[in-house]
């Protein structure tokens, strides 16, 4: 399974990254997430809002901090 955070570094950014952490940390899945900071790598996946979490190469969610909870759905 392949998790990226979308962004460049903003204190929104940052806490998509701390739940999708706490998220793969509570459901016990051997994932490394990706943070990609570069705006045009953040573009090509469409995305013009960020923070934005991508699972499996498919943008899930954009423009806001999803909770870990929410973020569980898109992992399991």
């Amino acid at each position: 399974m392949e998790v990226k955070v979308l962004g460049t570094g903003c204190t929104k950014c940052n806490k998509l990254e701390a739940e999708a952490k706490k998220a793969v940390e509570e459901m016990g899945l051997d994932v490394q997430i990706e943070k990609v900071t570069d705006l045009k790598d953040i573009a090509s996946y469409g995305v013009m809002n960020t923070p934005a979490l991508v699972v499996n190469g498919k943008v899930v969610v954009a423009g806001k901090v999803a909770k870990s909870k929410d973020i569980k759905k898109f992992l399991g």
